[in-house]
């Protein structure tokens, strides 16, 4: 197996970014060996109020600073991420086994992000004048103010990606930044600080928080002036909850279970190869990819055939190159948990097509890609979100039929339609209950137009990333109203019913001119 390039004394040197006790760690772990590369400090309740501190001195002078300083950290932030773009990979993969090439794919959306926020941020944070409530005599300015320090909760499978795709929009806004990536992925995020402070943040404005979610997770709720959140639906619900309960916004995004539509005019050939990755990239680990592919019977046959021949090919193992097409599974705990599910459903009548095992002569925690048929409701496969390398395949007869199988579920986060005819496959992407529906691509393209929002329907969250209110939900607005002249109320002396009267007629005008 070849091995990473960051020598393990810069690995140490990472986790000295992260607020806690030096004293009270937990080991961190290379997923391909679980051989144990740095010790993360772990931060007490304590220590998360200490860190909204010394975001908190930090921030009021970062929001003092014009927008276009601000915004030149983040010119140089994306030069720096191309240019340690080996250690990054390196890095990513170490703490989530993942395939290389995978690992390359998550740090692109970095300057993604920047790039479109950088010609985004300056018209969306200026002030913005709009017509007053009285014509002529009065005006009305939007002004926009940062919320203060933003609580980020990034999950494992994309610790980087995530971890700062939220951080960043909320920075260029004006706020600071409690991170909290997940207890086996800091490295990555770390390394991220430490590029943010070589781009020129200042220094406190971002802090690094790490230890158990039930323990770390409510003191960044308690500290943050918005909530930023990614993860499961059961630990969504409850960050919703205590946020709520002090009255503070919050961002949800959550699971999925995700379908994918083959119509009877699909390229069948594209079609299957679109799904490798849409199923098997990140090991299945990804909030948006595909759990379920419906197909239609007349090119069923043809689907499953090919599909589950290049799914047995895929090659799978450890490697920091970029030969494996598919990696390891995040944890022991998670691996478990998915041969569960199919073993399960292989009990109750599925069909194992290839896959269905764990492969631990590669490493502790990889499993092979999985195909299912036969999958029914009473087997757990069918409903729980899986997060793992495991597909189940169905037939379909008609397109009122595919749309239903498909929106039987309390997930709504993404969606894939295939076919031939685009207005027609558009228009089935327009009947499924989804925040993200992707035609003829099957889960990156839509999160990947930045211009355009990121959410989730139903069960899988709430609150959007990317597009302007990607941007804008790390903000406050203040309506500044001027009035040139007094003309509100009665003139002094007037009855109140020429008042009325005035208004009404006023009211009248306003409309057929079409000025309010």
């Amino acid at each position: 197996m070849s091995t990473p390039t960051v020598p393990a004394h810069d690995l140490a040197a990472l986790t000295g970014l992260v607020t806690g006790d030096p004293s009270d760690t937990v080991p961190v772990a290379e997923v391909f060996t679980g051989t144990v590369v740095a010790d993360l400090p772990q931060s007490s309740p304590a220590d998360v109020a200490a860190a909204f501190a010394r975001a908190r001195a930090a921030q009021s002078d970062w929001a003092r600073l014009p927008v276009r300083r601000r915004l030149a950290v983040f010119e140089r932030l994306h030069r720096l991420v191309l240019e340690n773009h080996r250690t990054i990979t390196d890095l990513i993969q170490i703490e989530t086994g993942k395939a290389r090439r995978m690992a390359f794919e998550e740090l692109c959306d970095i300057p993604m992000v920047v790039s479109h926020y950088l010609k985004r941020a300056p018209r969306l944070l200026r002030p913005v004048r709009h017509p007053g409530a009285i014509p002529l005599v009065s005006s009305s300015t939007e002004i926009r103010k940062p919320r203060g320090v933003v609580g980020v909760i990034a999950p494992w499978n994309f610790p980087f990606a995530i971890g700062y795709c939220d951080a960043i929009p909320a920075l260029m806004a004006g706020n600071g930044i409690v991170l909290k990536p997940d207890n086996r992925t800091p490295l990555s995020p770390a390394f991220g600080l430490r590029l943010l402070l070589e781009a020129g943040l200042p220094e406190g404005l971002v802090q690094l928080v790490c230890g158990e979610g039930p323990v770390v997770g409510p003191a960044v709720i308690d500290g943050a002036d918005f909530v930023m959140f990614t993860g499961s639906e059961a630990t969504g619900r409850l960050v919703a909850k205590q946020a709520g309960e002090r009255l503070v916004e919050s961002c949800l995004e959550l699971g999925g279970k995700n379908p994918m539509i083959v119509l009877a005019d699909a390229d069948v050939p594209a079609a299957v190869h679109s799904a490798i990755d849409g199923v098997f990239a990140n090991t299945g680990q990804l909030c948006l990819h595909i759990e379920r592919i419906y197909v239609h019977e007349s090119v069923y046959p043809a689907f499953r055939d090919e599909f589950t021949a290049r799914v047995a090919a895929l090659r799978v193992g450890p490697g920091y190159d970029f030969d494996a097409d598919m990696g390891a599974v995040i944890s022991p705990d998670q691996c478990a948990r998915v041969a569960a599910q199919v073993e399960q459903a292989e009990s109750a009548g599925a069909r194992v097509l290839t896959g269905g095992r764990a492969l631990p002569e590669l490493g502790p925690t990889f499993y092979a890609p999985t195909v299912l048929e036969g999958v029914t409701a009473e087997m757990d496969v069918f409903g729980a979100e899986t997060f793992g390398p495991v597909v189940a395949l169905y037939p379909f007869a008609t397109v009122d039929e595919a749309v239903e199988l498909a929106n039987d579920t309390r997930y709504g986060l993404s969606a894939s339609v295939w076919g031939r005819d685009l207005p027609a496959a558009r228009a089935v992407g327009a009947r499924l209950a989804a925040g993200h529906v992707n035609v003829n691509d099957c889960a990156a393209l839509a999160y990947a137009g930045k211009n355009a929002p990121s959410g989730g329907f139903k069960a899988s969250g709430m609150g959007v990333r990317n597009g302007d209110q990607g941007l804008l939900k790390f903000t406050e607005s203040t309506n500044v109203a001027t009035l040139k002249r007094q003309v509100l109320g009665p003139r002094p002396g007037q009855p109140y019913d020429a008042y009325l009267d005035r208004t009404l007629t006023t009211l009248s005008l306003l409309r057929r001119f079409r000025i309010r």
